[in-house]
């Protein structure tokens, strides 16, 4: 086997790393191993420095308390989540990963030792406490261990998906000053390897899954490739040698991990363009964990269902806090989704809108097709639960108001009266569907305890249904930059409508957007938040830094909202306080899939068709994008002549004639962008200043758009 360069810019002071790596050669026939600073097999060095090591502060409170750090018995870094999990539930089944070669399942303490072995065998690699390191994967087990192994050694991972274009990781890459890279396998390196030896610096790259016989662009030979499972034996090796003698241990200066030190970058999707990198410190993630199960109650031994990109915060999040409860993660797929979820049962499935929209809809498909004797009756069953949850909800004291004045204690007492007697008249009704329709779609679904929705807005009709059929689905709020949890639905007080309550030690104001005036709750405005959570900042950004955080540390989430009053009496007794996100103050439409679009792109391509004279493109919290268009008359009536659509002599066309020729056009104009625009709402009237549609600057007010023709658009997605 050819000789594998490892870069180190101090490598005379890698006593004992230079044993692992000659181990490591010996075992796997390497002829030589190549430091940037040569010791081949060297077991001791003439000059030796200090060099310093970064550990997470109880994780490895071992190394840090007999070297004269500060070690710690408390969570102080994210990764000394690992050490009390491995001491609590060790034998445990940490996670399941059924779809990689090979397939996995790791106990927690199997997966303590995991993490402890990457972070060691990047430190053999010549990884220094804050560099960057990119990241580009997708979830596994390997992502997870790769994540926190960057975290543990004291180095900043930069992380991304294996769906992103090749420009967005290359400018990612390079803004973040990554150093080196893991990549998720073969497939992924062999996209993008060209573009980044030729634009980026790359030390060493690692591959997550598959081995290096696969890789097709063998680009810069001077980068050395390490697989997964290299990089495990390189720390295993080396901790071997570290823990044998304490003379091996001399050669470091130790110091611990700082709570407020960056653990990771974030790249948000930027509305003018190129990603911002978030900065989000261990003390912002160590928030989430120790508070996220004031809303996820899960217990030992629960069963997680897993999905989501593990690079997006929400999912991220998540993760971590769970497996400090000691549960069980399986990672699936979309493709697999729907079978794993009758295999494995979970208990939980922490998901985005789009996934219980998806699964709604397979249920109603499911009904519909069935026979008109039990279409009719689970169709009826459907509607008196939902209006018996209705009424239960109003006796509860679970629903939304903007009232600020509560209403009379008579009023309240006969609106009590009157829905208690309602949902007691519905209930024999309700609970005969539970047994004969409902346990069905439960044996289908799992999640006996809870659905957790985020990244997105969830649908009205869709929340209501899972509340009907006995689903528990909770939603929740946040941002990248929050880290990402600020709100969320607790089941105590599941209100359906609301993003919930702020989690502990987060607070919210609501502002008026002209005049920084704080508002009084039930009043819409845009919301402010400030909390223990929120980012550092943005990397290498302090303008846009400065322009979403103030001096005061209040966030601007760019968000409409409101906080709901404070009653004692009425049908929003127990709702007080609960956060209710209304839309997007800005244009960016953010799809229920938790992907960001900007519209002004969008319709700045389809405006150069004739045939549209204004359009607004709407999506926000569904599944696709959609528009309202104003057409241009004249230009489709000269169109459909042309296209023979009508004859020549005549003047009138159709609406569905004119909405096929401005598809055709739309899909004409647009088919460069990744998002396409499907259902259209047209309209007759032009947005005008006089109208109230347009600004006096002449711009288009998408938000009055969206509201004057609400009830068409909630048609289109129907």
């Amino acid at each position: 086997m050819s000789a594998i360069p490892i870069s180190s810019a101090y490598a005379s002071t890698f006593s004992y790393s230079a044993r692992a790596l000659c181990f490591f050669s010996a075992r796997n026939n390497i002829n030589r191993i190549t430091l940037h600073r040569p010791v081949f097999c060297q077991f001791e060095s003439k000059t030796e420095e200090a060099l310093t090591r970064r550990c997470s502060p109880f994780l490895e409170s071992s190394l840090l308390s007999g070297s004269g750090a500060v070690a710690s018995d408390e969570w102080k870094a994210v990764p000394d989540i690992w050490r009390s999990s491995a001491e609590k539930y060790g034998d445990k089944v940490a996670l399941v990963d059924p779809y990689h070669d090979p397939p996995s399942i790791m106990t927690y303490k199997q997966l303590e030792d995991a993490i402890l072995d990457f972070a060691e065998g990047l430190r053999v690699i010549g990884v220094r406490p804050n560099e960057k390191l990119a990241l580009f994967a997708d979830n596994s087990c390997r992502w997870l261990v790769a994540d926190q192994g960057m975290m543990a050694c004291g180095a900043i991972n930069v992380v991304r998906g294996s769906r992103s274009s090749i420009e967005e990781l290359l400018q990612i890459y390079n803004h973040s000053e990554s150093v080196a890279l893991a990549v998720d396998n073969p497939e992924m390196f062999n996209r993008i390897a060209k573009v980044l030896y030729l634009k980026a610096s790359i030390r060493f790259i690692i591959l997550l899954w598959g081995e290096k016989s696969s890789l097709v662009s063998k680009g810069d030979k001077g980068v050395p490739v390490f697989t997964f499972t290299e990089v495990i034996h390189l720390g295993q090796e080396s901790r071997r040698v570290l823990f044998n003698s304490l003379d091996n241990r001399k050669h470091y200066m130790y110091e611990a991990i700082k709570s407020d030190d960056i653990a990771t970058l974030v790249y948000t999707s930027g509305t003018t363009g190129n990603p911002k990198g978030v900065m989000l410190t261990h003390q912002n993630l160590l928030h989430q964990i120790k508070n996220l199960g004031d809303i996820v109650p899960a217990e030992v031994g629960d069963r997680f269902l897993s999905m989501l990109p593990s690079w997006h915060a929400y999912e991220r999040a998540c993760e971590y806090f769970i497996f400090s409860c000691g549960v069980e993660q399986v990672y699936t797929t979309v493709r697999n989704l729907k079978d794993d979820l009758g295999l494995y049962q979970p208990h939980y499935l922490i998901s985005v809108p789009l996934v219980y929209e998806t699964l709604y809809n397979g249920i109603q498909k499911q009904i519909s097709t069935s026979s008109f004797v039990r279409k009719l009756v689970a169709l009826t069953f459907i509607r008196v639960s939902i209006r018996y949850m209705e009424c239960k909800r109003i006796y509860e004291g679970k629903c939304l108001t903007k009232n600020q004045k509560p209403p009379s204690y008579l009023h309240s007492i006969l609106d009590w009266l009157w829905a208690r007697v309602m949902a007691t008249i519905l209930f024999p009704v309700h609970l005969l569907a539970k047994k004969l329709v409902y346990s069905k779609i439960h044996s289908a679904i799992g999640m006996s305890k809870a659905g957790i929705s985020g990244g997105g807005s969830l649908s009205s009709h869709v929340d209501k249904f899972f509340e009907a059929i006995g689903v528990n689905v909770q939603n929740g709020y946040g941002l990248t930059e929050t880290s990402p949890v600020i709100a969320a639905r607790q089941l105590s007080c599941n209100v359906i409508g609301s993003v919930g309550h702020p989690i502990k030690h987060t607070e919210f104001k609501v502002i008026d957007s002209e005049t920084d005036e704080v508002l009084p709750p039930g009043s819409k405005g845009i919301l402010k938040v400030r909390g223990p959570q929120l980012m550092k900042g943005y990397y290498k950004n302090p303008s846009a830094t400065n322009h979403v955080l103030d001096r005061d540390g209040w966030l601007n989430t760019g968000d409409i909202g409101w906080i709901v009053p404070h009653h004692s009496t009425g049908r929003s007794r127990n709702s007080s306080g609960v956060i209710v996100v209304e839309g997007r103050a800005k244009d960016t439409i953010v799809l229920s899939t938790g992907e960001n679009v900007e519209p002004g792109e969008l319709e700045e391509a389809a405006m150069r068709s004739s045939l549209i004279h204004q359009i607004v493109v709407i999506g926000q919290d569904k599944r696709r994008l959609g528009a309202v268009i104003v057409p241009n008359k004249e230009e489709v009536l000269k169109a459909a002549r042309e296209s023979s659509i009508i004859d020549s002599n005549s003047s009138d066309v159709s609406q569905e004639k004119v909405t096929s020729l401005i598809y055709k056009e739309l899909r004409t104009w647009t088919s460069e962008s990744p998002f396409q625009i499907g259902p259209i709402l047209l309209v007759n009237d032009p947005f005008t200043i006089d109208n109230g549609l347009m600004t006096p600057t002449m711009k288009i007010r998408r938000e009055k758009v969206v509201s004057q023709y609400g009830d068409q658009i909630e048609n289109l997605y129907k």
